[in-house]
């Protein structure tokens, strides 16, 4: 991913979360046990963002050695996921950043209005107030279909890689989506990043839909 790149996130109505919430609530984690975890490749820059929000949030950016890097998807951390995806996603408005010459406007916990970036901070951070690992809760930079910055958060679990994401209520596998995966924090230090190792567009794409995709560009 270039240097310059810069994650510029899709901006949603909030009451378009609300359409189906009872229903993605009420589903079970899917079981991704059989499917293949997020590989790393060759160790990359992290975003500009993200150091900003480590000089900002030291405590955010610690890693413990000692700690698990999966967690056991059982039934309590399944509503636990949901619960925090789904109230983090109600409880921030969606508003666009320009992160330009406005240092102001850096990757904040809890705001009342904000982008991807910190909905998926936001949610990292109350997994681990929750007492969750932070070698298992790692940000990850994507690409949508359409070819906009996103960031997200992984959980990587005992049943696979999930996808906490403010466009959507379901907790996804992350080959159940159809971004493509540039990079993801280091499990060994928070402050590190790496490249994800190909394929980088989610197995549930189909060939014939990556070709439609890429006539029209």
């Amino acid at each position: 991913m270039a240097r310059r790149f810069r994650l510029i996130c899709l901006a949603m109505f909030a009451g378009a979360l609300s359409v189906g919430n009872a229903d993605a609530r009420s589903r079970p984690v899917p079981d991704s046990n059989s499917q293949t975890p997020i590989v790393e490749a060759s160790p990359t820059l992290a975003p500009f963002q993200h150091v900003r929000f480590c000089l900002r949030y030291p405590s955010e950016c610690k890693t413990n050695p000692t700690e698990n890097a999966r967690i056991d998807l059982d039934a309590q951390i399944s509503e636990l996921l949901k619960r925090v995806n789904h109230s983090v996603n109600m409880s921030i408005i969606p508003t666009p950043k320009t992160y330009g010459s406005n240092l102001g406007d850096g990757w904040t916990i809890a705001p009342d209005m904000g982008d991807c970036n910190d909905y998926a901070v936001t949610k990292r951070h109350e997994l681990l107030e929750s007492g969750l690992p932070s070698k298992a809760l790692r940000l990850s930079v994507v690409k949508t279909a359409s070819g906009i910055g996103h960031l997200v958060l992984v959980v990587v679990t005992t049943k696979g890689d999930i996808v906490m994401d403010n466009l959507t209520e379901v907790l996804r596998p992350w080959q159940s989506t159809d971004y493509h995966w540039l990079k993801i924090q280091s499990a060994t230090d928070s402050k590190f990043w790496y490249e994800i190792k190909a394929p980088a567009v989610g197995p549930s794409v189909s060939l014939a839909d990556r070709r439609v995709r890429l006539a029209d560009r």
